[in-house]
């Protein structure tokens, strides 16, 4: 999977912004303002290709433990979330439907009314 491949991925779903909120090289996708994706842009052009996804607890262990290529979050709460390196042992369609599982979760999270706006959009 390429960059363009993947920002359009996580860029094309519905409610979702990108920002730089830490630096200007750390791409952060939000889904009505909360963190589904996170990409180090300087990384990746050195051949670093990951991707920060937030994950099910239970479901983040087996996959650490199946996966060479997922780990716990860099710089993330390990509980939560898993650093996903791509272009190895995950394939592009298993990459994209770790993204839907992160940008669901994030949207089982949101607040009511921020669903409600969600669902208008």
């Amino acid at each position: 999977m390429n960059i363009e491949q993947l920002h359009n991925y996580c860029n094309s779903k519905k409610g979702v912004t990108e920002h730089f909120p830490f630096d200007d090289v750390t791409l952060v996708f939000k889904v009505m303002g909360k963190m589904y994706a996170l990409i180090g842009l300087d990384k990746w052009e050195n051949g670093d290709q990951k991707i920060n996804l937030k994950c099910n607890p239970e479901w983040s262990e087996e996959l650490r433990t199946n996966y060479d290529s997922i780990n716990p979050g860099f710089h993330m709460n390990k509980k939560h979330w898993n650093t996903v390196i791509l272009n190895n042992d995950v394939s592009d369609n298993f990459a994209f439907e770790l993204i839907d599982h992160s940008y669901n979760l994030v949207v089982k999270g949101l607040t009511k009314k921020l669903k409600t706006e969600l669902d208008t959009l």
